[in-house]
This record gives C-alpha cells, sequence and structure tokens, in this order.
C-alpha cells in the first residue's frame, strides 16, 4: 500500500540514489515528448544483520519493564523505545518466542497471586475484606494487562491478529487470571459467599458497597464464570428468600399493605440490576420474585383482599394489584374471574334483598358508576374486564325476575315527575343515560314497558310531566334500544294529547254558539284505547250538570268523528271546585271521586258512610280512601265522627266550616294505597297474558313457514324469536294449547314431531 509521499524511497522510479544519499535526476527526465518513459522497480536492498545478542538483551530489557509493571514499581526504559523494540523484533520472525516468553512471564506473576488468598484461613480475614482484596487484585491486574499490551501492541496486531487460533494478550490476561485465581475452588466459593451475604445483607436494610459488588459481578461476567459460578446459586437464593418472605407477609399483613410491599421488591430488584448485577439476570430474577410474592398467593390475594379494596373503593391499590398481576402467569384472568364473582354477589344482594327494593335502582346505578371508575381508572380499560362486568350485571340482575323492570320503571318515573326538583336538564339526560345502561341488561322489557306506559298515562292525564323535552328524550331512548315497535303505543300517547287539545279548542268555539253555556268548564282527554293501559270503568253517578255537559261533548265529538265509541272514564277525572269557608273562598284541587261526596254538602250538613256510597255510587273500598283523604289527611275540609285514622262503617260526616290554609289553592291528595297491589299483580298479570299471545304467534308463524318441525328444533327457534325470557315448560304448555285448538297435531308415529294444520 501506499502511504503517501513521505515513503517515496521504498521504490524508485525517476529517481536514481546515490550512495551518498544524493539524488540526480534521471536522464529519462529530459527525453524528447513523445518518446517512451520508462519505470524501473528495484528490490530492497537486504536487511542489516542484527547483532547476535540483539534478541536477548532486547528481551531482557521488555521481561525487566514487564516485571516493574507488574511489581508497580518505575520502568527505566522509555514506552516509546520498549514499543520500538517490540517492532524490530517481530520483523526479525522473532514473534512466536516473544509471545510465548510474554505468557509465561504473566502466567508465573498470575500464580504468584493466589497465595495471598490462600495463607489467610477464614478466621482472620472477614468476608468483606476478603472481596477487597480480592477486587484490588482484579483491578491490578486490568491496569497491568493494559500496560502490557500497550507496549507489545505491535505484537499484538501483527502476529496475534494473523493466527486465529491465538488469543490476545487482553484475552490471555483474563485466561491467566480465570484459571490460576477464580477457578480455583477454595477462592471461588468464599467470592461468591461473600458476594452473596453482601446482597442478602442490602434486602435486610443495610448499606453496602455497591460499587465492590459491581466491580466484582463485573469480573466474573467477563472472566465468563458469572453464570455457572454466580447467577444460578443466587437464583436459588432469591427463591428461597421470597417464598419464606411471601409465606410470612401473607400471614401478617393485609392485603393492600402486601401489594404495597411487593412493589417495592421488585423495584428493589430492578435498582439491583441496573446497580451491579448482569443484564441477563433481569428476567429470571424477576420472574422469580414476582412467582414467590405474588404466583404462589394469586387466589389468597384475591379472596382475602380484592372484596376489601372494592368495597373501600382504594383505587391506587386496585390499580397497583392489576399492574402487579398482569405480571404474573395466569394473573388477569384469575383475577377476572374473581371480579366477576364479586359483581355477581355484590349485585344480587342488591336485586334480591326485598326490604331494600325502594333503594334497588339507585344502588345499581351507584354500584355501576362505581364499577366503571374501576375498570377506567385501574384496570386500564381492559376489555376482558369491561364485558365480564356486563355480563356478571346481566346474570345478577335477572336472577329475580320482574322485579328490577318495574323499579326501574318507577324509578324513571320519580324522575320524569314534576316536583323533581334534583336535577337539571342536563343532569336528568345524564341519570336518563344511566338508567339505559342498566335497562340494557334486563330479559323481560316487556314488564318494563307495562309498568313506564301506567306511570306515563298518569304523568301526561294529570299534566305532571317535568318536561316535554325529557319525556321525548327518554323516548328516542328506548326507540333506539327496542326498536319502533316498542315504542309505538307510548308515541301513541303523546299524539292522542296533542289531538285532545285541538279537540279542546273546537269544543270550547263550539259551547260558545250553544244558546245556553253551561257554568262548568269541562277539558277532555281523548285516549285511544290500545296506546293506554286498561282501565276498570266503574260506574258513579253523576250530578245532571255533569251528565248534561258529557252528552254535550258526546254529541259534537260524535258529529266529527262518526262510528267511534265514547266511553268515560271517572277514575281518572279531576276537578276545581270553589268553596266557601269562614275564613273565606277557597279552590280545592281534587279527584272526580273527592267532587262527587264533596258537592253533597251543598245539599245537607251531615252523611253517613252509607249515605255517600248510594248516592255517588262509587266502589267501597275507592270511597273508603276518598273520604280518609277529605276528613283524615292534612287538608280535612270534612270533619269525620268518631274521630280516628281509618273510615268504619258507622262514621258520620260533616263540613268542616272552620277550615283554615295558607293557600288560596289547596290540592288535596288521594290518599295512594302503595300502589295498590291489585294494581301490581293487574300490571303484571297483563304483561303474563301478552306473553302467552306472543308464543302462539311465535309458533304458529314457525310452524306455518316450516310446515313440519320436531320439538326441539321448534323450541331453539322460538328461542331465537322471542325477546323475554321464557321457560321450557311454559313454551310446552302454549304447543299444547295449540294443538288443542287444532292450529298444529302431532305426527302420529313420532310424538316429538309436529305439523302445521292449515
Amino acid at each position: 500500500a501506499f502511504e503517501g509521499t513521505h515513503k517515496c524511497p521504498n521504490f524508485s522510479a525517476l529517481t536514481e540514489h546515490n550512495n551518498n544519499g544524493v539524488t540526480r535526476t534521471s536522464g529519462l527526465a529530459s527525453n524528447k515528448t513523445g518518446a517512451s518513459k520508462k519505470l524501473v522497480i528495484k528490490n530492497f536492498k537486504d536487511r542489516p544483520k542484527l547483532a547476535e545478542t540483539y534478541t536477548e538483551d532486547t528481551w531482557l530489557k521488555l521481561r525487566d519493564a514487564v516485571g516493574a509493571i507488574q511489581n508497580s514499581t518505575s520502568i527505566k526504559y522509555n514506552l516509546e523505545e520498549l514499543y520500538q523494540a517490540v517492532e524490530n523484533l517481530c520483523s526479525y520472525k522473532v514473534s512466536p518466542t516473544l509471545y510465548k516468553q510474554l505468557r509465561q512471564l504473566c502466567e508465573e506473576h498470575v500464580q504468584a497471586q493466589i497465595h495471598q488468598f490462600r495463607e489467610y484461613p477464614s478466621q482472620s480475614l472477614d468476608s468483606l475484606s476478603f472481596l477487597k482484596r480480592m477486587n484490588r487484585c482484579w483491578q491490578d491486574h486490568c491496569r497491568q494487562t493494559i500496560m502490557i499490551r500497550s507496549i507489545f501492541l505491535f505484537l499484538d496486531r501483527t502476529y496475534v491478529l494473523q493466527n486465529s487460533l491465538l488469543p490476545s494478550i487482553w484475552d490471555t490476561g483474563l485466561e491467566l487470571f480465570r484459571t490460576h485465581i477464580v477457578s480455583d475452588g477454595a477462592v471461588q466459593k468464599r467470592t461468591v459467599d461473600g458476594i452473596l451475604e453482601q446482597i442478602e445483607r442490602e434486602r435486610n436494610g443495610e448499606t453496602v458497597d455497591r460499587s465492590l459488588l459491581r466491580s466484582l459481578l463485573g469480573m466474573l461476567s467477563d472472566l465468563q464464570v458469572y453464570k455457572e459460578s454466580f447467577e444460578e446459586r443466587f437464583l436459588t437464593d432469591t427463591n428461597r428468600l421470597y417464598a419464606a418472605e411471601g409465606q410470612r407477609l401473607m400471614q401478617e399483613r393485609d392485603v393492600p399493605e402486601y401489594l404495597h410491599h411487593v412493589a417495592r421488591r421488585l423495584e428493589e430488584e430492578n435498582d439491583r440490576v441496573i446497580s451491579y448485577l448482569d443484564q441477563s439476570t433481569q428476567k429470571p430474577l424477576i420472574s422469580n420474585v414476582e412467582k414467590q410474592l405474588l404466583g404462589e398467593h394469586m387466589a389468597a390475594i384475591l379472596q382475602k383482599g380484592l372484596s376489601i379494596l372494592l368495597d373501600g373503593n382504594r383505587v391506587t391499590e386496585l390499580a397497583l394489584l392489576y399492574q402487579l398481576f398482569s405480571k404474573v402467569k395466569g394473573g388477569l384472568p384469575t383475577l377476572l374471574q374473581h371480579w366477576r364473582d364479586y359483581i355477581k354477589s355484590f349485585g344480587g344482594e342488591i336485586v334480591g334483598t326485598p326490604e331494600k327494593d325502594k333503594d334497588m335502582v339507585q344502588d345499581l346505578l351507584d354500584f355501576k358508576d362505581k364499577m366503571d371508575n374501576v375498570t377506567q381508572g385501574c384496570f386500564n380499560r381492559n376489555e376482558s374486564f369491561i364485558n365480564a362486568m356486563k355480563e356478571a350485571f346481566e346474570a345478577f340482575i335477572n336472577k329475580r325476575p320482574n322485579k328490577p323492570a318495574e323499579l326501574i320503571a318507577k324509578y324513571v318515573d320519580s324522575k320524569l315527575r314534576a316536583g323533581n326538583k334534583e336535577a337539571t336538564e342536563e343532569e336528568l339526560e345524564r341519570i336518563l343515560d344511566k338508567i339505559m345502561i342498566i335497562f340494557r341488561f334486563i330479559h323481560g322489557k316487556d314488564v318494563f314497558e307495562a309498568f313506564y306506559k301506567k306511570d306515563l298515562a298518569k304523568r301526561l292525564l294529570v299534566g305532571k310531566s317535568a318536561s316535554v323535552d325529557a319525556e321525548k328524550s327518554m323516548l328516542s331512548k328506548l326507540k333506539h334500544e327496542c326498536g319502533a315497535a316498542f315504542t309505538s303505543k307510548l308515541e301513541g300517547m303523546f299524539k292522542d294529547m296533542e289531538l285532545s287539545k285541538d279537540v279542546m279548542i273546537q269544543f270550547k268555539q263550539y259551547t260558545q254558539n250553544q244558546s245556553e253555556p253551561s257554568q262548568i268548564e269541562l277539558t277532555v282527554n281523548i285516549l285511544t284505547m290500545g296506546y293506554w293501559p286498561t282501565y276498570t270503568p266503574m260506574e258513579v253517578h253523576l250530578p245532571p250538570e255533569m251528565v248534561k255537559l258529557q252528552e254535550v261533548f258526546k254529541l259534537f265529538y260524535l258529529g266529527k268523528h262518526s262510528g267511534r265509541k265514547l266511553q268515560w272514564q271517572p277514575t281518572l277525572g279531576h276537578a276545581v271546585l270553589r268553596t266557601e269557608f269562614k275564613e273565606g273562598k277557597k279552590e280545592l284541587q281534587v279527584s272526580l271521586f273527592q267532587t262527587l261526596v264533596l258537592l253533597m254538602f251543598n245539599e245537607a250538613e251531615e252523611f253517613s258512610v252509607e249515605e255517600i256510597k248510594s248516592a255517588t255510587g262509587i266502589e267501597e273500598g275507592e270511597l273508603r280512601r276518598t273520604l280518609q283523604s277529605l276528613a283524615c289527611g292534612k287538608a280535612r275540609v270534612l270533619n269525620k265522627n268518631p274521630r280516628g285514622k281509618d273510615v268504619e262503617d258507622g262514621d258520620r260526616f260533616n263540613f268542616n266550616n272552620e277550615f283554615r290554609h295558607k293557600l288560596f289553592r289547596i290540592k288535596i291528595n288521594q290518599i295512594q294505597m302503595k300502589e295498590t297491589v291489585e294494581e301490581q299483580v293487574s300490571t303484571t298479570e297483563r304483561v303474563f297474558q301478552d306473553r302467552q299471545y306472543q308464543i302462539d304467534a311465535a309458533v304458529v308463524r314457525i310452524m306455518k313457514m316450516r310446515k313440519t318441525l320436531s320439538h326441539n328444533l321448534l323450541v331453539s327457534e322460538l328461542y331465537n324469536q322471542l325477546k323475554f325470557p321464557v321457560k321450557p315448560g311454559d313454551l310446552k304448555k302454549r304447543i299444547e294449547s295449540l294443538i288443542d285448538r287444532d292450529y298444529m297435531e302431532r305426527d302420529k308415529e313420532s310424538p316429538n314431531q309436529y305439523h302445521y294444520v292449515a
């Protein structure tokens, strides 16, 4: 290779050298232009011979220098001179000998070092002093090897590099140290024992010299004995230590404290890897700690602590629990199972305790919020946990059929009714959204519909709806969730109310044109029978003015809509009565039944229960409640004789002229039987009846399409089509009923096969 112009003397071309070193230009250079030029390359002259003693003298010089380095004394010769000497010897093919001599010299020195570790019995030198001595010996050895290598660099870069089987001077140094010092059984055992003892002390909270440990473990790593001499024993010790610690602390500490301890231990071990352990140890070390402190105790931790953490809403510890369990094999599936079981058991208590029914829906909403916060904040929004929560909610909420659906409908009613001052429109919207989430879990949505419809009817007819917007919003949510068929009747109810308003405007104009307008102002709501809940018609005796007004309306309405039939519902009627007391005039806002009772006192001062009953025609139970509301409630416009809370057969009533009240218009509430048990039962029965019809219709529809079907296939097809929970026994009864009514028949040979009868 050409190494720039200063190497020119290594070849001859256009210049020639005289013996005295004077250079003269060759004649070739002055040839005419165009003449051919010659390039003459001559061989090197013979290498000058070395003096016979040169090799030996030079080696002695080098040996002295190496000895001085090993004994940490000053070197007599200039380092550059020594480097040059090595280069000269290599040039004269003495490299193999030189390499052997150097290796032997180093080996003798290293062998001599072992005595300092053997000559002290273990009593006189404690393990820490031993480690320090070993570290000093290793550090010295490294420093010396670097110095020696810098002198013999030429040998390292030529001869050693060309012989792939020979280790470099640095590798030779490592090999000698490994062979003669670290591979010595007693020395290695004491070194590793000492290191392990220091690590154990640190784990027990003492402070140790980390740089010493880093250096010694680095030595084992460099000498390639780290794994077999140290790591295997270290991991065995770690396993033993944490197995015992896990067993002990699971007994002594509560779960939150234990989780923080585990997190701290993992942090310490990771820090150990960063500070002085080899990187390759991290994985087995951390997995050992996780296995012994977590993996072995997963079920115990969850049984002992999960419900405590969830009950107490300990979000920090729950997040830590999730984070720790996600590191252990099988950790998250185990946590998921316990989480699902917790929700089922806690939710089952909310739903399955009849005494707590009045708070059930609010408790469910609070519980759902709490569980949502845990999945969002602690469980990293893990899809599996969110789905498990939904499954668990669906499982426990349907354990008690029908009741949750009924209570959710009532809860919505309480929120949508006027007088609910708790919430602004935004809050109300938020509550309805949350309700819909709970509603989704319910299987018997038809029960919800029946009760919701009944309550909606009350709100609309008494004008008690908090806001039309909120009502419409709830309807659209239900429509989105269950389809248009589910809400068509509910929407029909709203339509009826709007149409009734228009009809009343026309009726007002109609009555003004009458020859003798009535003193009573009548408002009528026309309800389409199929849309509204079924009300039991009750015949009562109305005053002649009212009967007359009803006839006027009937004439007006049927004149506009021929072919329709009007049926009056006195149970839903209400009125405002102007009354004069001693204190002055008042207006009483009362039901139609209360009105009929009060109007009697225009005729006479006092009446018995029997007299009122025969005059008004009100059913007995209803009448007693009506009288109770007028004579035993907050606003007592009648006096009862004898006094008492309940209305008995012989009681007599008279008008209370002394009645006082700060308001001008007073609403006298009807005594509510806690939503009469009959009313509740009848609503549930109506739902049950509707279900029978739906099952019948579905069976006929399927059989009409398939013509012939086995029992099992028919039942599975029904399960696909029906939107409410149903027992196989109920389906069997409906199939039997349809066979009796000749809609289908059994196969004569195979009784499990059915045929459709056209």
